[in-house]
Formats: structure tokens, C-alpha cells, sequence
């Protein structure tokens, strides 16, 4: 998982109830999603990130990376190299990655789940075997494992991290105590959110977190490193 010195638990979850409250984010929703645009307006591609193909956590593809788990993560403006996508489609890479996703359970919110399941676990390593591979980084690692557990393993990339920091100790166990903080205030919050935008429940909420962070901080203008 992405870890790096940088912004605390608590602040965390501070950045993310100010984004979250700020007077366009059910429109932010609405716009990423398609909800409700004029004739003409189309929907954000990455709208189709979680839905293209029914989803990659599916019960008959959730332990296994498809063609269209690859496809999906284009979506998110990621393309997995060629031969690291055929190793994971037809190689031992994928042989690999489908042992571990074995281990992840599919059907489980991040707040949910025991901390040790995103600091030790099978995800974990399926993370790093990820970014082992040329050419992948922690961006499309984090984005390939969000497709196949979006429930559980959040997207995270320059945008979001310009937007929110690097948290300590990784930004999946920063995200999972602002979760859980105050009685799941914030996991609540963003249910409430999918709710009012008319956003499909099959959007997890760590993905309306994410639409929502990437769409506040691209319209505030800001220059995000690469």
C-alpha cells in the first residue's frame, strides 16, 4: 500500500469532512455520474470504472484479473503495460495475483474490516507485487486492485494525494480510522452523499470519497504533481 511521512490519522479525516461539505460535491457526483445532465452532456468515463463488464467483483471474475478489470482502469486514465497485462491475463502473474485475491474478501465495506486485513494481509502483497512489475506504479497497483475490491481497497492517485497528503502511516489505514472515527461519521457522510446525488448504490462509498476529492480539487484549478 502507498505509504509515506506526511499527513496524520486525524487530519485525514479532518480534509476529508471539509471536502466533503463543500456546496458543489452533490453536483461534483451528479456530474461524474451522469445523473441528471442536459442532452449532450455525457458522463465522465471513469463513471464506468466499477459498472463496465458488471463489475470486478462479480462472484464468477472477483479472484481473477479479466480483460475488462484492464479496460476499467483506462477509464481512470492508467494503462497497464502490454506484457505486464498479458502476464497477469495468461501468465504466472496472474496465477499469483488470483492466489491472493483468493484471500481478500470481496463482500466487506473498508470500514468494516480489521485494520491487520489492510497492513499484513493478502492485499497487501498483492499490492506490492503489483508495483514489482515494469512499469506499474503505485498508482495503477492501488486502481487495479480498487476494480476487483471497491468496497475495501480505495483508488488513490496525484490528485488525491495533492488534495488530502500522504498520510501516515499508508493512506489505507489513514482512510480506514477516518472511517471509523466518530461512530463512522464520515462513512455514514458519504453514503448520505450517493443518496442525495442519485448516484448508484453500486458505487461504493470509497469510490464517491474519490469522485468527490478528484472533481473538488481539478475544479479549485490546482497544478498536482506527476
Amino acid at each position: 500500500m502507498v505509504s509515506s511521512a506526511g499527513t496524520s490519522l486525524s487530519s485525514l479525516g479532518q480534509r476529508l469532512s471539509v471536502v466533503l461539505g463543500a456546496e458543489g460535491v452533490v453536483d461534483d457526483l451528479r456530474r461524474y455520474y451522469g445523473v441528471g445532465l442536459p442532452s449532450g452532456m455525457a458522463a465522465f468515463t471513469g463513471s464506468r470504472f466499477e459498472h463496465l463488464a458488471g463489475g470486478g467483483d462479480r462472484p464468477e471474475v472477483a479472484d481473477r484479473f479479466t480483460a475488462e478489470d484492464l479496460v476499467a482502469v483506462q477509464t481512470l486514465s492508467v494503462t497497464v503495460p502490454a506484457s505486464v497485462a498479458l502476464d497477469i491475463l495468461e501468465g504466472r502473474l496472474g496465477v499469483r495475483l488470483s492466489g491472493l485475491l483468493q484471500a481478500i474478501a470481496w463482500d466487506i465495506d473498508m470500514v468494516d474490516a480489521e485494520a491487520d486485513v489492510l497492513a499484513e494481509g493478502s492485499a497487501d502483497q498483492a499490492w506490492h507485487l503489483l508495483c514489482a512489475q515494469h512499469g506499474v506504479d503505485w498508482v495503477i497497483a492501488g486502481k487495479l486492485l480498487a476494480r476487483k475490491r471497491p468496497r475495501l481497497l480505495p483508488a488513490y492517485d496525484r490528485v488525491v494525494r495533492c488534495a488530502l497528503g500522504r498520510p501516515r502511516p499508508s493512506f489505507w489505514l489513514a482512510l480506514h480510522a477516518a472511517l471509523r472515527a466518530d461512530d463512522r461519521a464520515l462513512h455514514r457522510q458519504l453514503l448520505a452523499l450517493r443518496q442525495i446525488a442519485g448516484v448508484p448504490e453500486t458505487v461504493s462509498a470509497l469510490r464517491v470519497c474519490d469522485v468527490a476529492v478528484w472533481m473538488g480539487h481539478r475544479a479549485e484549478g490546482h497544478a498536482c504533481p506527476r
